[in-house]
């Protein structure tokens, strides 16, 4: 059996990822930092009460900013596999508290290449790599582009992306990049553009919400679904030799599109609700992204299934379902997720 580590196991790709190799027979490990609440609702699919025989999902306290917890938790786990998702990942936060995304995202990432040099095993590491790096380099963009972020947390990621490189070319470790472009679904977070929109759509349309407060409408992004990139995440650890991998749809949609095909989900005319607020734009901005992956077809075999107009609906549909269970009550009660293994 093999033994896999995530951090970020709570997030949208973390949940997605623990349920795709739990499938896959793994031994799954997850890195959630400590909290007064419950913080583990995405991962309620999969959870398994680490009092029963043959549990195979095991959460661990720490934080990417204890490196020492990091190395103690490499060294007991020794995963043959290690998924690099935690950070700080919101790019306005990031305007906001610029330290501590670099603090996070960006050392987190050489804590733990450090923590597996050191401890000597042999593992295969991935790190989430994003398309903001490429900042406002020409469109559209591969493994070739040079990057140009416009962001703190863009600037973290770039330095991420160098370490890895420099790890597996200076200590021949199996690690690797993927520059994954904006990815989706209904577990993404609720600050997030897509989800945003697609919640504040649902509760319009119940009557619950009045407005939505948006900023820059013409920004342009190449949006797929994210359990399909956490798909392409375990096909670049099982390649024979660790290399960096662009994951894309190859479409970009600006988000007055995506408030376009949200809104007429619902047949309301977006306009009517939707208002600019100057908090939301940011200092710098990406105008357009789309990711090239023929790399990833060529050698991974993946491509995605999922195109934009479905991407909304779902999201959309299970928006709508989730505002209404809570309106008639019949959500199901919280698990006592704080129960995790040493």
């Amino acid at each position: 059996m093999k033994k896999a580590l995530i951090t970020g196991i709570t997030g949208q790709d973390g949940s997605y990822l623990a349920e795709l190799l739990l499938a896959k027979g793994y031994d799954v490990h997850g890195l959630i930092r400590r909290a007064s609440t419950f913080n583990t609702g995405r991962l309620d699919p999969i959870y398994q009460d680490p009092h029963q025989p043959g549990t195979r999902l095991h959460l661990h306290y720490g934080d990417l900013s204890d490196s020492s917890q990091i190395t103690n938790l490499i060294y007991n786990v020794q995963p043959e596999e290690v998924y690099h998702l935690g950070a700080q990942s919101h790019v306005m936060v990031s305007f906001e508290m610029a330290e501590y995304t670099g603090d996070i995202t960006a050392l987190g990432t050489i804590r733990l290449l450090e923590a597996i040099r050191r401890s000597g095993i042999r593992t295969r590491f991935y790190q989430a790599s994003s398309s903001e790096m490429y900042g406002d380099a020409p469109a559209p963009q591969n493994e070739e582009t040079p990057f140009r972020p416009r962001s703190p947390y863009a600037v973290a990621k770039v330095y991420s992306y160098w370490t890895v490189n420099n790890y597996r070319e200076g200590y021949n470790l199996f690690a690797c990049n993927g520059i994954l472009f904006n990815h989706e679904s209904p577990r993404r977070g609720e600050t997030f553009v897509s989800r945003k929109i697609t919640r504040a759509v649902a509760r319009i349309k119940l009557g619950i919400q009045d407005k939505l407060y948006l900023g820059n409408l013409e920004a342009k992004r190449d949006w797929g679904y994210a359990p399909e990139y956490v798909e392409a995440m375990w096909r670049i650890l099982q390649q024979d030799q660790s290399d960096n991998f662009v994951i894309a749809t190859g479409e970009t949609h600006s988000v007055r599109e995506f408030l376009d095909e949200a809104f007429g989900r619902v047949d309301l005319d977006w306009k009517k609700y939707v208002e600019i607020d100057k908090r939301y734009l940011r200092p710098t901005d990406v105008d357009r992204l789309v990711g090239d992956a023929r790399k990833a077809k060529r050698q991974l075999g993946w491509e995605p299934k999922v195109r934009f107009k479905e991407l909304v609906r779902i999201m959309v549909e299970a928006d709508l379902k989730a505002e209404q269970m809570k309106l008639t009550g019949t959500l199901s009660p919280v698990k006592g997720h704080g129960l995790l293994g040493k």
